[in-house]
């Protein structure tokens, strides 16, 4: 397992990527540091509407992870080595596990990271409230690497279909349809910062922290699941 992980590793942390992945974990930084030092800053309301839900955890976030995790299996698909590894006497756990931890390890410094910055600045180092969105971030992550590395198993598409998810699902349909948001991945992050810290975060929009933690584990589980029972499966040339 520890040589599928190293491998995959260093299949993910090309030079390009992390420069991309960089750029677009300082946005939310750099959008929030402007924001504290004018005349006109929002509400925690509007804050946590604009930035942590919509910029953070349904774009910015997203988009980290399907960089990534995408991709955690596209080297071997695409040089048609996946069957040195289903060749191997490794139970297909023992490939899932490692692939996405290596996705995690290397997506969620730069979401977590974002998401400790942003509200270090915006919240004047609260520690509950800095606590309630970088924990929400990393559960965040967790959800969208388990996600898109079944997704590129599914599809040789994965990055495209990935941005297509992101942007219609994550981003227009939960935020403008009634309903939707209860099957988004961002709602739930969100809704778990809410939980962490009701002081700062009220909004009755949301489940609660017990709804929002079992939600979170579902969702990882059912996509490991899947991944392995895609690995299992699907014809490997």
């Amino acid at each position: 397992m520890s040589a599928v992980f190293s491998l995959t590793l260093r299949q993910l942390t090309g030079r390009w990527r992390l420069v991309i992945m960089s750029v677009l974990a300082t946005m939310p930084v750099i959008f929030t540091a402007l924001v504290v030092r004018s005349d006109s800053a929002p509400f925690v309301s509007a804050f946590e509407t604009v930035v942590l839900s919509t910029m953070l955890a349904g774009s910015i976030a997203p988009l980290i992870v399907v960089s990534i995790a995408s991709v955690a299996f596209g080297n071997e698909v695409d040089d048609r080595t996946l069957a040195n590894l289903t060749l191997s006497p490794l139970p297909r756990w023992q490939i899932v596990g490692p692939k996405l931890a290596a996705a995690v390890a290397v997506a969620a410094p730069f979401v977590v990271g974002s998401a400790f910055l942003t509200s270090f600045f915006a919240f004047n180092r609260d520690a509950t409230a800095i606590a309630a969105v970088t924990t929400s971030a990393f559960v965040g992550v967790l959800m969208y690497a388990s996600l898109f590395v079944w997704l590129g198993l599914m599809t040789k598409q994965a990055i495209a279909v990935g941005l297509v998810y992101i942007v219609l699902w994550e981003g227009f349909f939960s935020g403008y349809v009634s309903g939707i948001r209860f099957l988004s991945i961002r709602h739930y992050a969100a809704a778990l910062m809410h939980g962490l810290d009701p002081r700062r975060f009220v909004d009755d929009a949301h489940v609660g922290l017990g709804v929002a933690i079992a939600v979170a584990v579902v969702v990882f589980a059912v996509f490991v699941l899947l991944s392995i029972r895609k690995l299992r499966r699907m014809d490997v040339p």
